[in-house]
């Protein structure tokens, strides 16, 4: 841990004083129960001291300015700082350190994820005495969690709307997504849910264009929702994505899905902080299940040094209130380190976790009984893996295969056949007390003897992988004890 730095004039001297020195650093600082506490990943510019890179950032994110400024003398100025207590080097990286900062609970408006951003990844981001800044992790406390809703339903009460228990739930993404007319649109809907998938979704960027506009999606898929119900015995649901231009568009949109009997409406995270909050608090009120699509979130969370990590945007969207979000697939096409997507599955579904930085997580985390989200996986994974997606992903996930339902030789339902079959053969071995990892291609086929459509499956994508060296991983990594 780096010491305090020696205080080389007063606080109140007119002109320019180091971040450090005005207190936004203090290494014997202790947080409180109350605090916002935060982990950057800093990487200074060359000459520049790491602590004074830490207080800098805690500075700007709080009360200060690049000079002295003599109104701090009217408030309770210390109470107001942020405050860097501990600034380590990054392992094997020795132009990086993590800068751990506390944040008193009054910086923050209750309720409210604009705010909380505004204040934490505010300016600090574009501030030209770092070369690059991360927001590693946070811990936010039970006191600030409970001003937030929450998720509009969680994972229990999703699974009692559903009535449907004990096994991952399943989805597509219809295909292609933008392009269909929406009777052929609706098509895709009905083969999927009927051959046994339990949700189809509309992907992020299919709105209302004029190939297709919003309602005429909306009638041909519930109608297609309604008939799969019918033949199968089961609920089923399609995400009508919701995502518009305004607010006012987007109630509108919502309030028809409800109409016409959905039970899921989906947003995209590119409508902003407050839309996502404000859809969260609708879809409770008229108890609708929401969906939300990552769509840009990879723009700042996928590289390492610079950006916000996705386990915070967990936390954040948490807070705000959706009940799905995709989360990563470890054996899928899109980016996903196990250990660091097993702590983002972690923090959206558990009550209370202890830090774990074998998963990347800095910071104990007490969501004081706020409902979990429901993590959905998608994105390049198959029929064929089923016995990997459980043992990474658990059981409360929404495994969604859209190439691997419409791209099945014998068609939409059979693809969607397949995936049923697999993803019950395989729960059924996971409770007969059976080595399902290990076991999983033989369980797989095996099943294939008595399945056509997982059969199929299985020799279409049975050599399709996805190994590629994912870029965020978490800087701990596990070591094998006797």
């Amino acid at each position: 841990m780096a010491t305090k730095t020696d205080t080389k004039k007063k606080r109140w001297d007119a002109g320019v004083t180091p971040y450090a020195e005005m207190g936004y650093y203090d290494a014997d600082y202790v947080p409180k129960d109350t605090d916002t506490l935060c982990a950057f990943r800093i990487t200074p510019q060359e000459g520049v001291d790491p602590i004074e890179a830490g207080a800098a950032v805690a500075g700007e994110s709080s009360t200060a300015t690049w000079t002295v400024v003599w109104t701090d003398r009217l408030t309770a100025h210390e109470r107001y700082q942020a405050k860097c207590y501990r600034v380590d080097r990054v392992p094997g990286s020795p132009d990086q350190h993590i800068a751990y900062i506390a944040y008193d609970l009054d910086l923050f408006e209750e309720g409210s994820i604009a705010n909380l951003t505004s204040s934490i990844i505010g300016n600090v981001f574009g501030f030209k005495a770092l070369k690059a800044l991360r927001l590693e992790d946070m811990r936010i406390p039970p006191h600030y969690t409970k001003t937030f809703q929450g998720p509009a339903h969680g994972i229990v009460m999703e699974r009692e709307y559903l009535n449907k228990y004990g096994r991952p739930l399943l989805g597509a993404t219809t295909k292609p997504k933008l392009g269909l007319s929406a009777r052929n649109y609706g098509r895709v809907v009905y083969e999927a849910l009927r051959g046994g998938l339990d949700f189809t979704k509309d992907d992020e960027n299919i709105n209302s264009q004029p190939f297709m506009r919003w309602r005429d999606r909306f009638l041909h898929c519930i109608e297609a929702v309604n008939r799969a119900s019918a033949a199968t015995g089961e609920i089923k649901g399609h995400y009508m994505n919701v995502t518009a231009g305004t607010m006012e568009q987007m109630y509108e949109r919502a309030e028809f899905a409800k109409e016409i009997g959905s039970v899921i409406i989906m947003i995209d995270l590119t409508i902003g902080y407050t839309a996502i909050q404000s859809m969260a608090n609708w879809a409770r009120k008229n108890s609708l299940i929401l969906h939300l699509h990552r769509a840009g979130y990879a723009t700042y969370a996928r590289q390492k040094n610079h950006g916000v990590n996705f386990r915070v945007l967990c936390k954040w969207m948490r807070l705000a209130g959706v009940d799905h979000i995709h989360s990563g697939t470890v054996v899928g096409k899109l980016e996903g380190d196990p250990n660091a997507i097993r702590g983002y599955y972690n923090t959206l579904r558990a009550n209370k976790l202890e830090a774990n930085p074998v998963q990347g997580l800095y910071f104990e985390q007490d969501w004081a009984s706020m409902p979990g989200v429901m993590p959905v996986a998608s994105g390049g994974i198959h029929a064929g893996q089923m016995h990997q997606l459980l043992h990474y992903l658990g059981e409360d996930v929404v495994l969604q295969f859209g190439g691997g339902t419409i791209g099945h030789p014998d068609g939409i339902a059979e693809g969607a056949a397949a995936n049923r079959v697999a993803v019950e053969a395989m729960i059924q071995a996971r409770n007969e007390g059976r080595d399902y990892l290990q076991e999983g291609p033989e369980i797989l086929a095996k099943a294939a003897r008595w399945s056509p459509s997982l059969h199929k499956a299985l020799a279409v994508w049975k050599d399709i992988t996805f190994n590629f060296e994912s870029t965020d991983v978490p800087d701990a990594v596990p070591t094998l004890t006797v």
